[in-house]
């Protein structure tokens, strides 16, 4: 390829800014322009983790970061060791956003404000007269020789060097049909983090409390996750339930989102070893109410719940639950099961896996194995992660790379 002289970035999101940015860090005389369908811009970031912006995760190993990307995985090892979280931390903090580490990992702007991490990428724009288009549409890429041209939705036509599509998932595959119409192969998109939607159970009653140590089986399904589950008003979410539902996003959907979900509460116990406990404290306690006297580390409204789905009275002291009744509990605890009827989007937070197939990109440039000068980023290639800062990292390491235009 000759000198470039002429960029495109489609899409206003993560990837686009961080595209074009590295775009015109590595072609300084080249003109770069970003296209935006909408009014907004970077609205994800402005509304991820909570409008605090979950830039990236703290974490330095990139065989360990890979396991957090269920359509992705090993494939994105070369773009990471280009660009991984320790560059993320550091291009921001050169550019005077201080990032701070939570204790699951997630990092945030000190400021606790998604507006941080805006300012600075707009800011970054204006300093490398990379020159912003909103409300422009491209209905149409067109190959001509070496060069592609953009129709717009004022069906103006632009020509480029190169082209950089950061245009982000889609509900719908139609989304895709202006990329499917170059002959990329489209995976079907379908719905990944989500919340678990649990209408006749009666757990929901228990809305906003924790269990901080579970296990998640999903039946019928090798999904298997571990870590903190929320009881929401419709159900279930936290951590484990979102990473569940992204390791078997598409399998979920096949599903139409109706299976049973297995919660070991006490992720580390087995059901003997409950039940040795509760032996235990019978001899110890002997004359203590069980739902005053909770030997667990399960929350105690979670204790009590359990207690009742057991049929054991809370009142009841614990020399006259008998043997039975407590090997029941301790099964229960280890091994409760739940009817799933649907799905909730997590928070505002919309991710979906699908989009251009792995296999069409050389993943070490993000180019299109079809079409030269034709590049891919973020969320529109077939590559979305659990929650954690890592849909972000990917879309910034992505971008990054993309943006050589190698």
């Amino acid at each position: 390829m000759g000198k470039i002289k002429k960029v495109a970035v489609i899409g206003g999101g993560a990837a686009g800014f961080f595209a074009a940015i590295s775009a015109k860090e590595h072609h300084p005389t080249a003109q770069v322009n970003l296209y935006e369908k909408t009014t907004k811009v970077l609205s994800k970031v402005k509304v991820s983790g909570g409008g605090r912006c979950n830039v990236t995760h703290d974490c330095q190993d990139i065989p360990e970061l890979i396991m957090a990307y269920p359509r992705g995985g090993k494939s994105l090892t070369s773009i990471f060791h280009a660009f991984q979280p320790a560059d993320t931390i550091r291009w921001f903090e050169e550019r005077g956003v201080s990032l701070k580490v939570e204790k699951d990992g997630r990092m945030f702007p000190i400021s606790d404000s998604s507006q941080s991490i805006i300012d600075c990428l707009q800011k970054e724009f204006t300093t490398k007269e990379i020159e912003l288009k909103q409300s422009s549409a491209v209905k149409q890429l067109l190959k001509d020789e070496n060069r592609w041209s953009l129709r717009l939705n004022d069906d103006q036509t632009e020509s480029f060097d190169c082209v950089i599509v950061t245009t982000g998932g889609s509900p719908k595959q139609t989304g895709f049909d202006w990329l499917a119409d170059l002959g990329l192969d489209i995976i079907p998109p379908v719905p990944s983090l989500f919340t678990f939607n649990m209408p006749n159970e009666e757990i929901k009653t228990l809305m906003g409390v924790a269990a901080t140590t579970a296990q998640v089986k999903i039946e019928g399904t090798k999904i298997k996750t571990q870590g903190p589950v929320l009881i929401t008003h419709w159900g279930m979410s936290g951590p484990a339930i979102l990473k569940a539902s992204s390791f078997g996003a598409r399998e979920l959907a096949g599903k139409e989102y109706h299976f049973n979900v297995r919660i070991n509460w006490l992720e580390e116990f087995n059901a003997e070893r409950i039940f040795t406990l509760f032996a235990e404290v019978s001899q110890a306690s002997p004359q203590k109410q069980i739902a005053k006297f909770n030997p667990t580390a399960l929350p105690n409204r979670l204790w009590h719940f359990l207690l009742e789905k057991n049929a054991i009275p809370l009142e009841r002291r614990w020399n006259e639950v008998g043997k039975k009744k407590l090997r029941h509990l301790a099964e229960t605890i280890t091994n409760d099961r739940y009817t799933v009827e649907g799905k909730t989007t997590f928070k505002e937070e919309f991710v979906t896996c699908g989009g251009i197939a792995l296999n069409e990109i050389n993943l070490k440039t993000m180019e299109s194995k079809q079409h030269k000068g034709l590049y891919f980023a973020g969320e529109v290639i077939d590559v979305d992660a659990i929650t954690g800062g890592y849909n972000f990292q990917a879309a910034w390491s992505g971008g990054y790379v993309a943006g050589k235009l190698q």
